[in-house]
């Protein structure tokens, strides 16, 4: 199963482009993912349950590095994209 996620990530810092930055480079770091980011977003494709894995480590380190930061994420099943399901 697919999964298309499109997330928005808002550090909660004054200096908040670089964060945002790096996690989109640290997400285009897994060959596996279809990305498309743009300026408000980021859509990630791939197989459902590694693309979750792959974003909640991610996610998680983002925490750790920025402090606190808002994701905001919308999850669709890929499969069904277009079917009208």
């Amino acid at each position: 199963m697919k999964l298309v996620a499109e997330i928005s990530l808002y550090p909660l810092a004054d200096k908040y482009i670089a964060p945002i930055q790096t996690f989109i480079d640290r997400i285009n770091q897994y060959p596996e993912l279809e990305i498309d980011t743009s300026a408000t977003s980021t859509r990630i494709c791939g197989d459902y349950l590694p693309t979750m894995e792959i974003l909640a480590k991610e996610m998680q380190r983002s925490h750790q590095e920025i402090g606190q930061a808002i994701f905001v994420c919308k999850f669709l099943n890929g499969d069904a994209m277009g079917s009208g399901r």
